[in-house]
């Protein structure tokens, strides 16, 4: 008989009583183990014995990619040298890296939780799943490969190679899952389908996160690869890697693990809780991390938490797909936008492909421009494309307030990445 990895009681009453459960030991063990953490949490004026209920929490001070850089290269550090097992750190894109520490437990933890991702994608023992994502001292190989080796289905790990080896695998091993960054599902897609291949694979599904992807996307890779379920998983290093949460099968948001970390939404800003079902900025709080607990760390994404049921029936709480990041937001002529918002807006008009750029220019008055680049999804016409134009200005404009210039081109004129696609080009920066 299968194992499951879902908690046995997940009700609301249980996740209170092991959230607090979970928050008492982390600041104790925070406390007592970390100089960072003791320091903040006195300044802060909270000792551990004054933990005694889950609203505590909002007592507790922030901690932030500054602090993990500041502290480098063993930041959080709560444990002795002897016990880490493990390094991980961020792509490092800005400043120094983020470098996270493991314990042996932390490692098992992960591997539980990404296993859980499997099982709630709906895979067996009999599926075979082709790892697309980058090896090293990032988290996302070796953090699929570990869940599903965990899971116990079949690794094939091939990481960020060619699509000629992703083909070859594909056919030859009859690989039922695809783990990758959206963009490189994209692009396996389009292969698959220029390559005439789709009926010489097994694809059922493909499990894919590391960066924001819109529904035009999802339904162009479905349309091409006939595969019955997409499913974004979400993670970041300091939060041991991908694998904290799944999206279901009802596509209804993101099932994230409250029985390992405590998930806030604060407004970016005031760092104030939003109302339920408001957008704000994702913090997170563990709850068994040993090597490099975090206390309420803002993680700059945001999203909304969903209180309603889950038609899946699964009852760990949810948060909505991620809109962007709070340090990604375009000020645009006084408007705050974020990607996701032009994301939202493409995938409601017909004839768009799913790939986008936004490019950004100041005029020599001091005004701004806005240049959206898109692709079309039928054969050219200059009045086709001049309708398509005019209809992606006047939704943009309609529901986001500003007025911005569209250029339709060709389907597969964009570049396609096997890592995360870059959409935002501000090259207001560069002319002043």
């Amino acid at each position: 008989m299968s194992v499951s990895f879902m908690p046995s009681r997940a009700g609301q009453e249980d996740l209170d009583a092991l959230q607090l459960e979970g928050l008492r030991w982390t600041i104790s063990h925070a406390y007592h183990n970390c100089a960072f953490y003791r320091r903040r949490l006195t300044q802060a004026g909270v000792t551990p014995d004054q933990i005694r209920s889950r609203d505590d929490l909002r007592r507790l001070p922030f901690t932030t990619t500054q602090d993990l850089q500041n502290d480098y290269p063993f930041p959080l550090r709560s444990v002795p040298f002897e016990k880490i097992v493990r390094i991980h750190a961020s792509s490092g894109t800005t400043g120094k890296r983020k470098v996270l520490a493991y314990t042996q437990k932390d490692i098992d933890d992960w591997a539980t939780m990404f296993a859980r991702c499997y099982e709630m994608a709906g895979l067996d023992h009999s599926d075979r799943v082709q790892i697309a994502v980058g090896y090293g001292l990032w988290t996302a190989g070796v953090g699929f490969q570990l869940g599903c080796e965990r899971f116990g289905a079949m690794a094939i790990p091939v990481g960020p190679a060619n699509t000629e080896i992703h083909c070859q695998m594909l056919v030859d091993l009859q690989s039922t899952v695809f783990c990758a960054t959206a963009s490189m599902a994209l692009l396996m897609a389009e292969e698959i389908e220029s390559r005439g291949l789709k009926d010489q694979i097994a694809l059922k599904k493909f499990i894919f996160g590391a960066e924001r992807h819109s529904t035009r996307m999802r339904e162009r890779i479905r349309e091409i690869t006939g595969v019955t379920g997409l499913y974004d998983i979400p993670g970041l290093t300091e939060v041991y890697g991908p694998g904290t949460g799944l999206e279901c099968s009802a596509h209804q948001g993101v099932h994230y693990w409250a029985d390992y970390y405590i998930l806030e939404i604060l407004h970016p800003t005031t760092l104030e809780p939003v109302a339920p079902g408001e957008t704000g900025e994702m913090v997170i709080t563990t709850l068994r991390k040993e090597a490099a607990p975090l206390i309420r760390y803002r993680t700059r994404d945001l999203t909304r938490l969903i209180p309603e049921p889950c038609p899946c029936g699964n009852p760990l709480p949810r948060h909505d797909h991620l809109l962007g990041r709070s340090d990604d937001m375009i000020i645009f002529r006084g408007v705050n936008i974020y990607p996701g918002q032009i994301d939202h807006v493409l995938s409601q008009i017909a004839g768009v492909g799913s790939e986008y750029q936004i490019h950004l220019y100041r005029r020599e008055d001091g005004r701004d421009e806005m240049l959206l680049k898109v692709e079309r999804t039928w054969e050219e016409s200059p009045d086709a494309d001049r309708r398509l134009a005019e209809a992606i200005t006047a939704e943009i404009r309609q529901q986001i307030l500003v007025r911005v210039h569209v250029e339709v081109l060709e389907y597969g004129t964009l570049p396609r990445t096997e890592r995360k696609s870059k959409r935002v080009f501000d090259n207001r920066s560069l002319e002043n």
